[in-house]
């Protein structure tokens, strides 16, 4: 494995602003917020993307995005709402090749958005979510 800034917080190598830290994850500031109180966390093990986190980390992981999420709306920042965000490879935008999870937020006029593909209004048909369901279900 090449370099991993995540690992090296992890580590001690590289400084951070820890907020949360246990045996399965680690919470803390990031440094290109969204917003401020924009947080991440992450695994405390190297897991490149979803499919190699176990489902126990995964499930501490969006139990501990909760309790942030509560932290943020009492903590007297600007908070109005929460987005929690995951990007799981290149094509969805992650950057950074360890498991990390968003959560920043929001507030009305803070100028961050969603932005939808051209195909976006055009409604599947119920076989259509069907099929794609099936092919789903058959690999679970």
């Amino acid at each position: 494995m090449s370099s991993c800034v995540f690992c090296d917080i992890l580590a001690g190598k590289l400084p951070s602003s820890i907020i949360f830290r246990d045996d399965l994850c680690c919470a803390f500031m990031d440094i290109q917020p969204v917003n401020p109180g924009h947080v991440l966390i992450i695994p405390t093990y190297h897991a490149s993307s979803l499919s190699e986190l176990d489902e126990e980390s995964g499930a501490h992981i969006f139990r501990t995005a909760q309790r942030i999420a509560k932290a943020l709306r009492g903590s007297g920042l600007k908070c109005e709402g929460i987005n929690i965000f995951l990007a799981d490879g290149v094509a969805a935008g992650q950057e950074i090749f360890h498991v990390h999870l968003h959560i920043f937020p929001r507030y009305e006029g803070d100028g961050f958005g969603l932005r939808f593909g051209p195909e976006y209004g055009k409604r599947p048909t119920r076989k259509e979510l069907n099929d794609i369901a099936n092919k789903l279900r058959i690999k679970l």
